[in-house]
């Protein structure tokens, strides 16, 4: 995420950070070095309840925060949130993390709880801008990511299922899944393969619908070779911070069009890396959509307890990433330049 510098800057940053708009909920964005870090969302409470909020700032402590910035979309039948307001910041100060900046937005209008200068932010607050023509917007847009979805509920709806296509079908019933009995490697490297290429492909052009013809070899490959454990913690720990919005959006592509028997790989995966982007809510999402698929799907039961924990994604990417040439070196052998 690119600077931000002014609260309009904030307000057009939280539905790219969260993948959507919220409404009637409490953000928190963390900072480290000035740098943006992750955005933590919370349904806007009725009532102060600190355990509640002794939790959500837990987080942020796990995550070594050494700032952060709040926006509380306040819903309309809250009148008065300064005792909220109050606590969370009082729960900030008890851990030593500052608070940079606290926007409350209600009813189409903002301000900010911390600035005292009337003509800057008058007790009625004033129209917010519209985010889609703010400078944040044109730089995400320009490098990739796509405009945020409306609300959480078109966002899980982007995730839903559509039909698969019959080329993939086709391809699918040709391929046999691995025999253990022979030597598992060169099919795992197969899968590799295919997978880092459907990658880089759908990064380089990530409308695969205009020549899926040509590409659902490859995609069933793909799918048929994610039911192997090595391919799929592959799959895994080649996200990192650089890839991980491109490769975001390739598998929740991945995801739409995944036929039965085949989705529990794929929604692991893209939870996994949802709840390391911050949208946990997509990630319980995806992970319902994988149980679904296979009830007892042994990493989406991992996945789960981790998200419930509420496990900092920075330690889960750590994990992956050391875990990961462990895998690489596994399938590959010496030769782990396909990695």
């Amino acid at each position: 995420m690119t600077t931000l510098t002014s609260p309009h800057d904030l307000m057009a940053a939280v539905p790219f950070l969260l993948g959507y708009q919220p409404l009637d909920s409490i953000v928190i964005i963390t900072l480290k070095d000035d740098a943006v870090g992750m955005a933590m969302r919370i349904d806007f409470p009725d009532d102060i309840d600190p355990d509640l909020i002794d939790s959500f700032i837990s987080h942020l402590e796990r995550e070594n925060a050494e700032s952060v910035l709040l926006v509380a979309y306040v819903p309309d039948h809250i009148f008065d949130c300064t005792p909220l307001l109050t606590a969370i910041s009082e729960a900030l100060e008890l851990r030593s993390i500052s608070l940079r900046e606290s926007l409350l937005i209600q009813a189409g209008r903002w301000r900010s709880t911390l600035c005292s200068d009337l003509e800057c932010c008058p007790p009625e607050g004033s129209q917010i801008p519209e985010f889609k023509e703010s400078r944040i917007a044109a730089e995400q847009v320009a490098q990739g990511r796509p405009l945020p979805f409306e609300g959480i509920t078109s966002l899980i709806a982007s995730i839903a299922g559509q039909a698969t296509p019959i080329s993939i079908l086709n391809e699918l019933e040709r391929l046999a899944p691995i025999d253990y009995a022979l030597d598992a490697q060169p099919f795992q490297q197969e899968g590799v393969t295919a997978l880092n290429s459907f990658l880089n492909k759908f990064s380089e052009k990530p409308i695969f619908s205009e020549k899926l013809e040509s590409d659902s070899s490859q995609i069933a490959l793909v799918l048929m070779r994610l039911k192997d454990l090595q391919v799929r913690d592959y799959a895994l720990g080649i996200v990192n911070s650089e890839n991980i919005d491109r490769y975001w959006s390739a598998w929740r592509w991945l995801l739409t069009i995944a036929p039965k028997n085949f989705i529990a790989p794929v929604a692991s995966i893209f939870a996994a890396i949802s709840y390391e982007r911050g949208d946990g809510v997509l990630a319980q999402r995806a992970l319902d959509r994988a149980f679904a698929d296979e009830k007892e799907y042994p990493l989406a039961l991992l996945l789960r307890r981790v998200f419930t924990a509420g496990w900092p994604p920075e330690m889960f990417a750590t994990m992956r990433a050391e875990l990961h040439p462990k895998i690489a070196q596994t399938i590959f052998g010496e030769n782990l330049g396909v990695a």
